[in-house]
């Protein structure tokens, strides 16, 4: 990784760097250097892989990484919400999260005219202040060897099946918004799948803690069939668990990782040059192939077996649905509550 500078987190925090980052990351400017928060891992070395080191180094920016799960990066740029620099250009975070910093206040809302290529983006995916990366929707799971396809979630999500059926426990919310999708509501409604939930339970669904526990279930035939992350079900696949997946007709829910530029960010310049670099073709395809989630450009070629196994056809994708952020975090305590007591107890 010639040419990238690639430190832990720890470098940029403290009260050291809050004293002295001012003139640091002047300098850090003047050098071309992009600070980037993101998750570590297979994450940050495939940023590595397919943008930074093909894309950005040789065009003189120097990347540094700030590694962290995103509730501490997320604090820190709140934290640093009333300095005149941040100690970051670029925070990779999920689009509920996207949803959350930018009611606080803490972030840029984008100017797309910055992006060339953003003229490839899919509209689901262009946030006012924030920038899609990859994607992966909610889909029907089943074992084609224990039933057969279903068409969508009501098809799924059916007492039907009683004890064949598994729920995730981990998962409620996306389970209360696939039920209400199942039932005629919407994503701002959940109201109208808790029926049919009950129902569910009330047949034999089964309820599982995580989605480890759901993936073993599956693997012994203990049960048929569910609703999970399309990305995690090639995976599975992957492990060699006879799954397969549907995309469902009432609309697909999105799982969305991007990236949102604070308002201090020290080098805008920089914060804008990575957006664009993670939008071309190339990136995305290596993204595609390396991880299993879907590019976010309509440029982007992926070949038609890995497209079938990971994504969606031009037909599905129009039936992709973001999600209702603002209903899901002002609800979550009484989803959670009426999954604890009425679905669950």
């Amino acid at each position: 990784m010639s040419g990238i500078t690639l430190k832990r987190r720890g470098l940029l925090g403290g009260t050291a760097a809050l004293a002295f980052g001012a003139p640091y990351i002047a300098r850090a400017q003047d050098n071309k250097r992009i600070v980037v928060g993101t998750w570590g891992g297979d994450y940050s070395r495939l940023l590595a892989k397919n943008i930074e080191t093909p894309l950005l180094v040789p065009k003189g920016w120097d990347v540094i990484k700030d590694e962290a799960g995103d509730p501490p990066r997320r604090a820190k740029v709140l934290a640093e919400k009333s300095l005149r620099r941040g100690t970051s250009d670029i925070q990779g975070v999920s689009a509920a999260n996207m949803y959350e910093m930018n009611e606080q206040g803490t972030i840029e809302q984008i100017d797309y005219a910055k992006i060339p290529n953003s003229k490839n983006l899919i509209p689901a995916m262009k946030y006012p202040y924030g920038v899609g990366h990859i994607y992966s929707g909610k889909v029907g799971l089943y074992n084609p060897k224990l039933m057969a396809a279903p068409t969508g979630f009501a098809d799924t999500l059916d007492p039907k099946h009683g004890n064949k059926l598994g729920i995730i426990d981990i998962q409620y919310q996306y389970t209360m918004l696939a039920a209400s999708l199942a039932s005629g509501g919407k994503v701002g409604d959940f109201e109208p799948g808790k029926e049919r939930l009950i129902a569910c339970k009330k047949a034999g669904a089964r309820i599982y803690p995580s989605n480890e526990a759901f993936a073993q279930a599956l693997k012994t035939e203990e049960i048929a069939c569910g609703i999970m992350w399309k990305a995690r079900a090639v995976q599975w696949q992957n492990a060699g668990i006879n799954v397969q997946t549907i995309a469902p007709k009432e609309g697909v829910p999105m799982y969305v990782s991007g990236f949102v530029v604070p308002k201090n960010a020290p080098n805008k310049e920089g914060s804008y040059a990575y957006l664009n670099a993670m939008l071309e073709a190339s990136a995305q395809e290596g993204f595609a192939a390396d991880m299993g989630y879907n590019p976010t450009v309509t440029n982007a070629k992926v070949p038609d077996d890995l497209r079938k196994r990971i994504g969606f056809t031009d037909e599905e994708q129009k039936r992709l649905v973001d999600l209702d952020y603002g209903y899901m975090a002002k609800n979550d305590s009484a989803f959670k509550e009426w999954w604890d007591k009425s679905f669950k107890g």
